[in-house]
């Protein structure tokens, strides 16, 4: 699979270039290249932990954008087991930007809700580049409150870079949608762990996004606006969006000084879609955790503590 390197990763993608042209080299038997190859990988594994530990918050949103980076249904094939996906808001029509049925995760019998992107012309087209329309969101509602009939905890998986702002969407109240989605969620009576997979992107990841523990993929993102949204309305130029993404705060990093997420799941070196597996595995292994913790919790005492976190987002001052 190409890595498909970005910007700031070129020098990366030339040494990897070479290591591969002269393992087609040794490979023919032309010259044994070992050597050489063994050098320049250990060359190219200190070049990527370089650049990847002073990366800035628009470096890191263009990896929680990767293309390659895995999307919801590439940690359910990996993490849950017998998944049955459900279908329909049983309104409108089922939206393909939200996914959601039931599994296992572990021994845990659990509700899953999560965008879904695509990864060529025809899937993007039917996902909607992971932009929900009311219908998804409705879809959601429809499955956290089987979970709460149920008592099956509810992981929420989060990667959009928002809410569809179509005319259609807007119609069939958009904005109604989300704030039913995050009234549904302040009051479900079970437990609800989401995972920040990709890019959380506003309104339309908020209205999956209230639960009893965040978790926060190492390079996504979490914010009340894109970096170009931000950009075009304070400078008038989308252009500026590396400088919104720096001052908005974006990062795993600046999330957690302000208490916002819960716990940071590292990602492989080079980011989540240069080993699908590993990512996985440490993101089945942190929900299976947050699920033993709401284990012994009742209901009464869940909502108090939901409550409580979030009342205790934000900072103010009163000034006379």
């Amino acid at each position: 699979m190409s890595l498909d390197y970005l910007e700031f990763e070129k020098p990366i993608a030339e040494l990897q270039e070479k290591i591969a042209e002269l393992q087609r080299v040794s490979s023919a038997g032309e010259l044994n290249m070992g050597a050489e190859i063994s050098r320049l990988c250990a060359k190219n594994l200190q070049l990527t932990k370089e650049i990847f530990a002073k990366l800035g918050a628009w470096q890191i949103t263009q990896i929680a954008r990767h293309p390659l980076r895995p999307y919801t249904l590439d940690y359910i094939k990996r993490m849950v087991v017998d998944f049955q996906e459900l279908h329909g808001d049983r309104m409108y029509s089922d939206d393909g930007a939200i996914v959601a049925g039931l599994g296992w995760i572990g021994d845990h019998r659990v509700a899953i809700v999560g965008h879904q992107k695509g990864r060529n012309t025809k899937q993007r087209t039917r996902r909607n580049f992971g932009m929900a329309r009311p219908e998804g969101y409705r879809k959601a509602q429809r499955i956290m409150l089987l979970a709460e009939r149920f008592g099956l905890p509810l992981v929420t998986l989060i990667d959009t870079p928002g809410a569809y702002p179509g005319v259609g969407a807007e119609e069939r109240g958009q904005s109604q949608a989300i704030a039913q989605s995050i009234e549904v969620m302040a009051t479900l009576k079970t437990p609800i762990i989401s995972v920040v997979i990709g890019e959380g992107g506003s309104g339309g990841a908020l209205a999956i996004g209230v639960c009893d523990k965040l978790l926060m993929l190492q390079y996504s993102t979490y914010t009340v606006i894109s970096p170009e949204g931000c950009a075009s309305i304070l400078w008038k130029s989308a252009d500026k969006a590396a400088e919104a993404a720096e001052a908005m705060g974006v990062t795993t990093r600046e999330l957690s000084k302000f208490g916002l997420v819960d716990e940071v799941i590292a990602e492989p070196l080079g980011g989540a879609h240069r080993d699908y597996d590993e990512t996985a595995r440490s993101v089945k292994d942190k929900i299976v955790d947050a699920l033993r913790e709401f284990e012994s919790v009742d209901n009464e005492q869940l909502l108090e503590n939901r409550y409580a976190r979030l009342m205790s987002f934000g900072k103010f001052e009163l000034k006379e």
